[in-house]
């Protein structure tokens, strides 16, 4: 018999299959391209909401008509002075993220989308202060690669959380799938987490061409 699941993830990132491990819910990855290029004008809310949704709605376009298991999409952003800081391209790109989220406070921004029949998405903003860093543990973060695919230089699941002073918002949003704002999504489209049997995800993947 066919393992069952609850959505599609349209995404590949392992920090959200497990966030979604987190909340117990059963799912499927199927994987996108989208791209990810600011539009001229577009403000970080506006940015992450619409990444959100266009991989979600690239992923149930892709699937089978007549398909009634929604999609999930997400997008987290890491701002200063309102300037996205994406993934870091290079070492040099990296080092450079790190010395500008030295000694302040920024913002995450992450949102979360669901397309089915119908689509709805929510946003999560978050704010948080790093402690000084110097030149030479802005190096070592780096050489430890934990930090090359991920906006704005750090993970805060990983050994970036020994930076933090403060956190104003959401772990899990910032982590890269705010769960409360999840947990709501999925309840507007009948699935309750705390109600929902416990399946085993399944993590096959789809190429969405």
């Amino acid at each position: 018999m066919k393992q069952q699941f609850d959505i599609y993830l349209a995404s590949a990132s392992p920090r959200r299959r497990e966030l979604l491990d987190q909340l117990g819910v059963g799912y499927r990855v199927i994987r996108q391209d989208v791209a990810e290029d600011v539009q001229a004008g577009e403000s970080p809310q506006a940015y992450v909401q619409r990444l959100a949704l266009e991989k979600a709605r690239a992923g149930w376009n892709s699937l089978p008509v007549g398909n009634h298991i929604p999609v999930l999409g997400a997008d987290t952003a890491v701002v200063v002075d309102g300037r996205i800081l994406g993934k870091p391209r290079d070492r040099d790109e990296g080092l450079a993220m790190l010395a500008q989220l030295s000694g302040r406070c920024h913002e995450v921004y992450s949102a979360v989308a669901i397309v089915a029949q119908t689509e709805a998405v929510k946003l999560n903003v978050s704010r948080v202060c790093f402690d000084t860093l110097d030149a030479g543990l802005c190096e070592a973060y780096w050489d430890s690669d934990e930090c090359h695919d991920k906006a704005g230089a750090y993970a805060i699941q990983g050994r970036a959380a020994a930076f933090i002073t403060r956190l104003d918002g959401s772990y899990s949003g910032v982590m890269g799938l705010p769960l409360f704002e999840t947990a709501g999504l999925l309840k507007q489209f009948g699935m309750d987490p705390l109600r929902l049997p416990q399946v085993a995800e399944v993590r096959e993947d789809t190429k969405i061409i």
